[in-house]
């Protein structure tokens, strides 16, 4: 657990030399504000409506709306229209310029399913990758009217025209004291994946399923001790990760890699959650 702790440790200094270094060139948050207003003039008039839903996978359900691919190309059409150099990643578009040095990455409706059930849980994300780290990005939740997002320094939320609040990780170190999300158990299989996070379930205060990005913010916000999510593509993780570790905490594949091209994830309040959950998931 100690060598889990330090390697924590290093990630997170590792992240803030980065930081340091790229600060002056991010965008600033006003254009990440216009592309999640961009998206939102796309989502919200579909959002609990009778819009088509399309499945994307044969043999299972992989649901996609005109609202993702209508607000991933209003994002993609100010990124190109400003900073036509830079690379894009989307998940109903594809990749253009991706060995760039700053490349966005985008999930223009994180939890489709979530959307057409009704339920404000899914979030714009849009995240920059600067010479392979996750430093800047943002999950905007436009029906609650949440803008959660990190500059490369610091994560904020930020609603209407009111001043922006910072965000901090909770500073929980025992597991006992966490509360840990992930999308469903389902995730993990049957074999000694599933086995280890029943395990990890038994030593939290609070399990509970579901939320996607919204369980992710959530740890920036300091509500959320833990989300685990095995499968992740790098659209559903970019964004978050630079939200999350700027706010205080710890954002890893499960092996304790470099999160930013997606994986198994782990996203952890402290450097002692993440320690301590890793042990018990790599058991």
């Amino acid at each position: 657990m100690q060598h889990l702790m330090e390697n924590s440790l290093v990630s997170a200094q590792v992240f803030d030399h980065k930081a340091r270094m790229v600060r002056e060139i991010l965008p600033d948050v006003t254009f990440m504000q216009r592309l999640a207003a961009a998206a939102a003039a796309e989502t919200l008039p579909l959002f609990r409506s009778a819009a088509m839903v399309e499945n994307k996978q044969d043999g299972g359900f992989d649901p996609v709306t005109a609202a993702d691919r209508q607000a991933e190309a209003a994002i993609r059409a100010l990124i190109e229209e400003t900073y036509p150099e830079h690379g894009i990643i989307g998940e109903e578009y594809g990749a253009v310029r991706e060995t760039a040095s700053h490349v966005w990455i985008i999930d223009p409706i994180d939890g489709t399913r979530a959307f057409i059930s009704g339920l404000p849980v899914w979030g714009t994300l849009v995240g920059l990758r600067i010479d392979g780290v996750a430093t800047a990005g943002f999950m905007s939740q436009p029906f609650t009217g949440e803008f959660f997002v990190a500059d490369g320094e610091k994560s904020m939320l930020i609603r209407g025209d009111e001043a922006p609040v910072p965000l901090s990780t909770r500073k929980h170190t025992s597991l006992s004291e966490a509360t840990i999300f992930t999308t469903t158990p389902a995730l993990f299989g049957t074999g000694a994946k599933r086995e280890a996070w029943n395990h990890l379930e038994t030593q939290v205060k609070l399990t509970r399923y579901g939320c996607d990005c919204y369980a992710f913010a959530m740890v920036a916000a300091g509500f959320v001790d833990i989300v685990v999510d095995p499968g992740l593509n790098a659209y559903d993780i970019a964004a978050l990760i630079p939200l999350i570790e700027q706010a205080g905490g710890v954002v890893t594949t499960l092996d304790g890699g470099n999160a930013v091209n997606g994986g198994d994830i782990i996203a952890a309040a402290t450097p002692a959650l993440h320690a301590g959950a890793l042990e018990i998931l790599n058991r």
